[in-house]
């Protein structure tokens, strides 16, 4: 299976969130929800069939216990990266994003994003750091810019690069 521009723009904006000072556990959870933000908003954010009431919580596509998801609840907030807004929560410590109802850990970045990869992430991930610090600070603070400058300007090429680095095996 080849290497989508939804897997480059959760890379990218991974690598983005690490490179800000985010742990990598909340960079990967960052990039994926951005990912997801950006094909929805894509799509023109439609409701989907059976979407699930917003007191439903999912965790890896499992909905979680009343009690866990009380204690979520509470330390739910707004997160800045640069001048972009995401809804965060913390779970053992850790900073999670979401999005519609589900929180993107860093199994979900594994399984939606590294499994693509099929092997070869880490070369793709050391890539997108060497790319995003090669520019400055402010394009990574800045969402439009870093769309602008870093993802949309080279986004078919690494969507080519890395499906064909996944095809030397």
């Amino acid at each position: 299976m080849a290497v989508g521009r939804f897997q480059v723009m959760a890379t990218l904006q991974a690598a983005r969130a690490y490179i800000l000072g985010k742990p990598l556990n909340s960079a990967k959870s960052f990039g994926l929800n951005r990912a997801i933000f950006y094909a929805a908003a894509k799509k023109g954010f439609k409701v989907m069939k059976g979407a699930k009431t917003p007191s439903e919580v999912y965790i890896a596509k499992k909905p979680i216990s009343d009690e866990k998801l009380k204690k979520i609840q509470e330390t739910f907030k707004v997160e800045e990266i640069g001048d972009e807004l995401a809804y965060a929560v913390e779970l053992g410590g850790t900073i999670y994003y979401t999005i519609g109802n589900e929180i993107q850990t860093e199994e979900d970045f594994k399984k939606q994003i590294e499994k693509r990869f099929e092997g070869k992430f880490k070369e793709a991930w050391k890539e997108a750091i060497k790319i995003c610090k090669s520019y400055d600070k402010g394009v990574l603070l800045s969402q439009r810019y870093f769309y602008e400058a870093i993802y949309k300007s080279r986004r078919d090429e690494l969507t080519n690069k890395w499906s064909e680095l996944i095809s030397l095996k």
